[in-house]
């Protein structure tokens, strides 16, 4: 199994057009080969005093950490969906008007080594 994962800063005050655009999103990626989708919206996630998921996206007073999982079955997988979907003019649409700072995103993507 691969695994993308994205951790951004979204403002809070828009967490429904946040969540709207990644159900979108997620239709997008399942269709073109993701096993899974997943969206988090930040509730128990303290400011560390070095690091934290605040601290890493950067994160100011109105937003609120967000994380994305995304599972496909291999790379092979995800490289083609990934090239998909950046080709998909609704999905480029979709990134542009999503309420988050691209420039303080984290994203990576990870070869399972333990599932149970």
């Amino acid at each position: 199994m691969y695994v993308d994962v994205m951790v951004a800063a979204v403002k809070t005050a828009e967490r429904a057009a946040y969540v709207a655009i990644s159900a979108e999103m997620g239709e997008i990626f399942r269709g073109n080969g993701a096993l899974g989708y997943l969206e988090c919206w930040g509730q128990d996630v303290p400011m560390g005093e070095l690091t934290s998921f605040p601290r890493a996206v950067k994160m100011e007073a109105d937003e609120t950490c967000a994380v994305c999982v995304i599972t496909y079955p291999d790379k092979a997988t995800r490289d083609a969906c990934m090239g998909a979907v950046m080709g998909n003019p609704r999905a480029e649409e979709l990134m542009q008007s999503t309420p988050i700072d691209g420039k303080r995103m984290i994203f990576g993507g990870f070869d399972a080594c333990v599932t149970l």
